[in-house]
């Protein structure tokens, strides 16, 4: 059997996943990318298992981001950030602790069935402990303790929560939930010193693909890309268009028609005097008004990531665009293109930085005194169709040779990436018997000081503090 030499347009999480996992069952694989390194579109901190923090999407979509996201654990156990997540109900909000109590049943239901599949999808905690209720009393009592180094239980996350947060502004109870932190910058660095090992991946970084036709024989494309001034000619009989946001520019040289919409988000990173360790903590609210969900993502050294789900944090006026009978790509406006890649105004940075920490301290009063501490983590996320609210999406195809990586949540990569090799199977490229088997046929995995020396540098080489590259709790330590 002939494997297939295959194209892979776009280093994000999408293209370093796929290349990771058909390079490992022995296709020969040609990652262009962009960029210097690898993972650097939209930003993504947050492993959505379960996906507690958009009670606008279907329980379908729920479970499938729960599985979606026990795989990805697995799949890059040095990516996590093994901390729960607490989520809270505002008094502002129209919803009620309550109405989240059927899907988080349904959800723990649904973890138990995993693990009786396989016990070694046990990575959420113990089934009992996916989800833990706080009623005002408990919480009260928890004010009164120290913060601990090293949270390792429940209530042990939940003392800085219970002592900084402003009761009166929420609604009992709380809920904990073992949704955990997904670094970025860690997976980046964890894929690219994997590719670097396998004989069936070349990793071209600082490549632009800058033409795609498909064969004359329709059995393969024609691919161009340019790394400076030198520029080469390929011929692939597989291509994988992963070109995040900008994947309708490679539909469009192909003539590929898709409806989709783009939008271009922000995350603020924000530096707090604040010592203990916290928790993630969502603040639930209706999208685009002023009062939209609020996010905590903590990290080490006293940064805290925010996201505010509103038009002047967030979220943009004009930030959200679809494509047209006349282009698969949509047209965002020309100054989120200089934003993504060029560089902001720094006083866009300060001002939107100040308003997420602002509506932040809505909740958490002592937060006022947060600083602005670098420029935002952002970029413009693909959203295939026409429905804004879809999480739960990974891959669709043209034809036998074609397919189109649309990834919405960076948990959906590795089902994605079956999608592909069940064609790949289907063409004779790869036999029947390596379905399903990329959870457990890893690359072997990076030692945690070449994966925190890397992180550091792509975090460093980015202009992040180095600090956002690091865990707040390592590998092996229980966040419940």
């Amino acid at each position: 059997m002939v494997p297939a030499n295959i194209a892979i347009v776009g280093g994000g999480v999408a293209g370093a996943t796929a290349a990771l996992y058909l390079s490992r069952i022995g296709m020969r694989v040609t990652l262009f990318e962009k960029g210097e390194s690898l993972v650097s579109g939209p930003p993504f901190c947050h492993l959505h298992a379960g996906g507690n923090l958009y009670r606008e999407i279907s329980d379908e979509q729920c479970v499938t981001l729960l599985r979606q996201s026990i795989d990805l654990l697995r799949f890059y156990p040095y990516a996590v950030d093994f901390r729960p997540t607490v989520i809270a109900v505002p008094l502002t909000d129209t919803g009620e602790p309550d109405d989240l109590y059927p899907r988080l049943e349904m959800l723990r239901s649904e973890y138990r069935r995993f693990i009786a599949e396989d016990e070694r999808n046990q990575v959420l905690g113990d089934p009992e402990t996916y989800f833990r209720l706080y009623d005002r009393e408990s919480v009260e009592a928890l004010r009164e303790r120290e913060p601990v180094a090293m949270p390792q239980t429940p209530d042990e996350w939940m003392i800085p929560v219970a002592r900084e947060v402003d009761l009166s502004t929420v609604k009992f109870p709380l809920i904990m939930v073992q949704e955990y932190g997904l670094n970025l910058f860690r997976l980046g660095a964890g894929a690219a010193l994997s590719l670097q090992k396998l004989d069936g991946c070349d990793l071209q970084l600082g490549t632009a693909v800058t033409a795609a036709t498909q064969s004359v024989d329709g059995n393969g494309f024609i691919v161009t890309a340019t790394e400076g001034e030198h520029t080469t000619t390929q011929r692939f009989d597989y291509l994988i268009n992963a070109a995040g946001f900008r994947t309708g520019e490679i539909d469009d040289m192909l003539g590929f028609k898709r409806e989709r919409m783009v939008e271009f988000k922000a995350a603020y990173v924000t530096k707090w005097q604040e010592s203990a360790v916290w928790p993630e903590v969502i603040f639930h609210g209706e999208r685009g008004t002023p009062n939209g969900m609020a996010q905590f993502t903590p990290y080490p050294c006293g940064f805290v990531q925010l996201h505010g789900m509103t038009n002047d944090i967030t979220l943009f006026d004009e930030g959200l665009v679809g494509s047209t009978p006349a282009s698969a790509q949509p047209n965002l406006d020309e100054r989120f293109i200089e934003m993504i890649d060029r560089e902001w105004e720094w006083s866009c940075v300060e001002r939107r930085s100040r308003r997420a920490i602002e509506h932040m301290a809505r909740y958490i009063p002592a937060f006022i005194d947060a600083e602005v501490a670098s420029k935002p983590l952002f970029g413009a996320q693909q959203i295939p169709g026409d429905d804004p609210t879809l999480r739960a999406a990974d891959v669709s195809f043209v034809g036998d040779r074609y397919a189109r990586c649309e990834v919405v949540k960076a948990s959906s990569v590795l089902s994605m990436t079956d999608a592909i090799v069940e064609r790949l199977v289907r063409l004779g490229y790869a036999d029947a018997s390596v379905q399903g088997t990329r959870t457990f046929d890893v690359p072997a995995v990076p030692s945690e000081q070449l994966i925190e020396t890397e992180a550091s540098s792509i975090a460093e080489a980015r202009s992040y503090p180095t600090c956002l590259s690091r865990r707040t709790v390592r590998e092996g330590s229980p966040a419940a």
